[in-house]
């Protein structure tokens, strides 16, 4: 009897021990991954993406792909009031320049304006351009106001020369600068963010003009931003083909910024505790 009551001592002890490590386990970081629409890979570069997250950092990615190629359908994801209750982070990659519905865009703003992290990727920047968009003194939107960057345009493709500009910042800290395959260099106006925005990387490319003179480009192409006073946002305005969102060093840059976006990167740029990749 003793032996029997020392066992399901030593079974119960063991059962508890095991739901308290459960407990203590940190559960993965929920991002919502929202992409398609005009001018890219979509269908290849959600899974690139998912893929590459999940390998770096403790992240569960769900997408929400929008097979529509145009810039003037809504993703279906942003139908509902609540769309992004579930997530604690969401990574905008979609390009719908002409939803322009000022009632749509202020339901995929709200929960970032009560405080939800984002990141937005490449065409991101582009979306979403209400009245203001591209004017000459001061582009102006609700949406630049979120993302921390006005862009209205970009260049050819050709390779961009990243440099690091902020070398404290722990999503960028011991990073080398690089150079990209072809991509597009999109314009900054006037080379400025908003007031709310700090730079992190720029981006340095080289075209020829109409009459074949050549002209350097030199405009920030990754950066924070703190919108609403409570959102955390990471921008990156580099991603448009395949090969760079593969990328082991792209990959690595995004997974750093997401973790800042939700408060578990370390000072020296590595996850927290916990939130590790998956073995």
């Amino acid at each position: 009897m003793r032996k029997f009551l020392a066992a399901f001592v030593a079974v119960a002890v063991l059962a508890v021990t095991q739901a308290a490590h459960a407990q203590d386990k940190p559960k993965p970081i929920r991002a919502l991954l929202v992409l398609g629409g005009c001018c890219h890979d979509y269908a290849k570069q959600k899974d690139i993406l998912a893929k590459g997250l999940a390998e770096r950092a403790n992240i569960e990615v769900t997408i929400a792909f929008d097979p529509d190629k145009t810039t003037k359908h809504m993703n279906p994801v942003y139908e509902k009031d609540d769309w992004a209750k579930d997530f604690d982070v969401v990574i905008h990659d979609e390009c719908s320049a002409d939803v322009t519905d000022q009632a749509t865009i202020d339901r995929i703003l709200k929960p970032h304006k009560d405080g939800l992290p984002g990141l937005v990727l490449h065409c991101a920047m582009h979306c979403y351009r209400t009245e203001g968009w591209n004017k000459k003194e001061a582009p102006s939107t609700p949406w630049f106001e979120f993302t921390g960057l006005p862009s209205t345009g970009h260049g050819a493709q050709l390779p961009i020369e990243l440099t690091v500009a902020d070398t404290q910042s722990p999503i960028t800290k011991g990073m080398a600068n690089w150079t990209t395959i072809n991509e597009e260099l999109y314009n900054n106006f006037k080379g400025s963010l908003v007031e709310t925005a700090k730079p992190l990387i720029r981006g340095k490319q080289t075209s020829k003009d109409r009459t074949g003179k050549e002209q350097t480009a030199d405009n920030v192409v990754a950066w924070t931003n703190v919108y609403n006073g409570k959102a955390k946002v990471f921008g990156t305005t580099i991603g448009h083909n395949n090969a760079t969102v593969a990328d082991p060093r792209y990959l690595d840059l995004l997974t750093r910024g997401l973790l800042w976006t939700t408060g578990h990167l370390t000072e020296d740029g590595k996850p927290m505790a916990g939130y590790e990749a998956k073995k």
